[in-house]
């Protein structure tokens, strides 16, 4: 049976049962950055990710595309405007205007975000809220 204890002193624990099973307890914490979670070892370590499956999708990924999406949708003429859109998509107005934002990034930041190798601590926020308009600007800003 599992058994979760948080210790105050987030020290290593082991314990040993009576019938000389041990069991060992590490202290971590789990944090999210873009849409992943990260272990956070207690000497501040990040733990290492198993090589992702690459049939998983990131969040900055599914961004990404419907933001090239949107942005094609006002390109061809198919919609009016991004209100047209969040209405037809059942979001918020303000959701399509930053996803589309997501259409004036850097190609290497694209290419980061599609090879999922952008920085653990870069979210979806840093990306999409009024980003710069020279591409050297937006490498400053998420460094």
């Amino acid at each position: 049976m599992s058994d979760i204890r948080i210790h105050k002193t987030g020290e290593p624990d082991i314990l040993q049962a009576s019938d000389g099973r041990l069991t060992l307890s590490i202290p971590i914490q789990i944090k999210r950055r873009s849409g992943r979670k990260l272990v956070t070892l207690p000497n501040g370590e990040t733990a290492k990710a198993r090589p992702r499956d690459h049939t998983v999708v990131t969040t900055l990924q599914l961004a990404l595309a419907r933001g090239h999406r949107w942005h094609t949708m006002l390109e061809s003429g198919e919609v009016k405007s991004l209100r047209e859109i969040a209405a037809r998509e059942g979001v918020d107005s303000s959701y399509v205007s930053r996803m589309v934002n997501l259409t004036t990034l850097a190609p290497d930041i694209v290419a980061a975000i599609l090879d999922d190798t952008l920085p653990d601590n870069i979210i979806l926020f840093d990306l999409t809220v009024d980003p710069p308009v020279l591409w050297d600007k937006q490498w400053e800003r998420i460094k």
